[in-house]
């Protein structure tokens, strides 16, 4: 036997153990006493799970864990999609509800589906194991280990419920528990990366999905169908299941509010240490079910050293406060705590330069912190040399100031943010920090749509080697964010705020520029003369 068998094996034997220990009984219970607490745990799933699984529910279920386990315990004939994040239990969760339905025989036939046959039998073997050694099914369901038909990857209990696993592209034909066809059909992880880089492989497992797999259901007999998986390419199996879903159910790691989303188990400091490991492509894929592929409108960017401030003409830092009302039909932002940007542009006429800003979900007290900072890093960088060595701080006497304008999007659908809780907050926040308050102004401009934008303003400027990233904060994450964002750019981009805010800036730059270039134009008239020369 191999080193890694062996270790697999004492795997195997710690996690049989370690169960037994967790679910112990009490032999002194009463046969009527016993009836009664099955029949009270079983009208109480919450419980239920509680009692024969204490070792994975170690967390308080979140509110969406328990509306999901009420649509399948309530809808015998149900498909559904669970878009749910990394760390979110969704494989655990399901596998508790379909043994809540095998062992209470509501449901007989179940086939476990991944992108491998070794997959599948991984996410099988959990299911196995319990039914073998949790003490608790064992006293109050009877042994369920059946003899000759309990093999790794295909088993039948003592009760009667069959479990099959198949990789992708197995034939699953024939699959019946006596005259029971599957009555459960549970897909977890069907896709991967890999896969999901070649559409002909994404076309060829959805036609054995829809012709092969679900057709082996009876037509007569309700089906339960769950799709296990967060969202990893934009077009994949998990993707396309959505079509066809009576619920799809998509749960990132962190809420709408910025928050974690199952907060009795993920914690907001292990949630940012985990996040702070990984690149954010890696995080919006995993975490936030926002695969980010690489577009081919901004395949690259330039990372390059910007020039002084102060040998600018001017700079400009623009703000968006949050994702229009546009971008999601039939909703209403949440301001309060959104994805927000905040970035400081310059330009020299010929090229335009992102000197450093902010991207990320934040408060508006944040929202407001950030404006501040970049004007903060903007009199920090507009300083000169002086004579005697060192440098001063550019002022009248000293130099000619840079120009500095601060704006922030403010279209109809926005208006009330900035009337009511930006100008109070940033009167607010520059009390506080005992400094002038900011000077910004609100940019009203009606703004076509967000991607004809970004394209035909920002794509020839980068192409072009014109618009330039400073290299300096080539390790801010915001700046990270922000690069990721301009090169996974595409129509359906879900994430734009960062290539709209710089949009807006290099929008209202370019104008003013043409400005200052039409009040330096000087027409010299050249004196009159009556002599022909010629």
């Amino acid at each position: 036997m191999r080193g890694s068998e062996k270790q697999s094996l004492q795997e195997y034997f710690d996690t049989v153990k370690n169960l037994a220990n967790a679910t112990p009984v009490d032999l002194s219970e009463s046969s009527i006493q016993k009836e009664a607490r099955i029949k009270k745990l079983e009208a109480d799933p919450e419980a239920w799970f509680k009692y024969y699984f204490p070792k994975y529910a170690t967390s308080e279920p979140a509110d969406f864990h328990k509306e999901a386990t009420k649509r399948v315990l309530n809808h015998p004939e149900w498909y559904e999609v669970r878009n749910w994040s990394r760390e979110l239990a969704k494989s655990t969760r399901t596998m508790m509800e379909v043994l809540y339905l095998t062992l209470t025989k509501k449901k007989f036939n179940c086939l476990i589906i991944s992108n491998s046959q070794d997959n599948a039998q991984r996410l099988l073997l959990p299911y196995q194991i319990n039914l073998e050694n949790n003490k608790r099914i064992i006293n109050d369901y009877g042994e369920q280990k059946s003899i000759g038909t309990w093999e790794t990857g295909e088993f039948v209990t003592a009760a009667g419920a069959a479990f099959r696993a198949l990789g992708a592209g197995q034939s699953p034909r024939g699959t019946r528990n006596e005259a029971i066809r599957p009555d459960i059909i549970l897909f977890d992880d069907l896709d991967t990366d890999e896969d999901c880089r070649n559409p002909d492989i994404i076309d060829k497992r959805w036609e054995w999905v829809s012709e092969a797999v679900i057709p082996t259901r009876s037509i007569s007999n309700p089906l339960l169908v769950i799709w296990c998986g967060n969202i990893i390419a934009e077009d994949c199996c998990v993707v396309r299941a959505k079509e066809y879903a009576d619920h799809v159910d998509v749960v990132n790691i962190r809420d709408a509010e910025g928050k974690s989303s199952w907060a009795a188990k993920n914690s907001e400091a292990d949630i940012d240490r985990v996040l702070s490991l990984i690149s954010y492509a890696a995080q919006q894929k995993e975490y936030f079910n926002n695969p980010m592929a690489t577009g081919k409108t901004f395949p690259e960017i330039t990372w390059g050293k910007c020039p002084p401030l102060h040998s600018l003409p001017l700079v400009i830092t623009y703000a968006d406060p949050a994702t229009s009302n546009k971008d999601k039909p039939g909703q209403k932002s949440n301001l309060a705590n959104s994805r927000k940007a905040v970035f400081t542009v310059g330009s020299d006429g010929h090229k335009f330069y992102i000197y450093t800003g902010f991207l990320d979900v934040m408060s508006n007290a944040n929202f407001i912190a950030s404006l501040y900072a970049c004007r903060t890093y903007i009199n920090a960088a507009a300083r000169v040399p002086s004579l005697r060595g060192g440098s001063v701080a550019t002022n009248e006497a000293t130099s000619k100031r840079t120009p500095a304008y601060y704006y922030i999007e403010n279209n109809t659908l926005q208006d009330p943010f900035y009337t009511q809780v930006l100008l109070p907050l940033i009167y607010s926040h520059a009390a506080d920090i005992k400094q002038p308050v900011l000077p910004i102004t609100p940019d009203p401009r009606k703004k076509d749509d967000k991607w004809f934008r970004i394209e035909a303003m920002l794509e020839p400027l980068n192409r072009t080697g014109r618009l330039v990233f400073n290299i300096d904060e080539m390790h801010n994450p915001h700046m990270e964010r922000l690069a990721t964002q301009f090169k996974s750019a595409k129509p359906t981009s879900k994430q734009l705020d960062g290539p709209d805010a710089i949009e807006g800036a290099i929008f209202l730059l370019q104008n003013k520029l043409q400005t200052i270039q039409a009040g330096t134009i000087k027409i010299i008239n050249k004196p009159k003369t009556t002599k022909n020369h010629f």
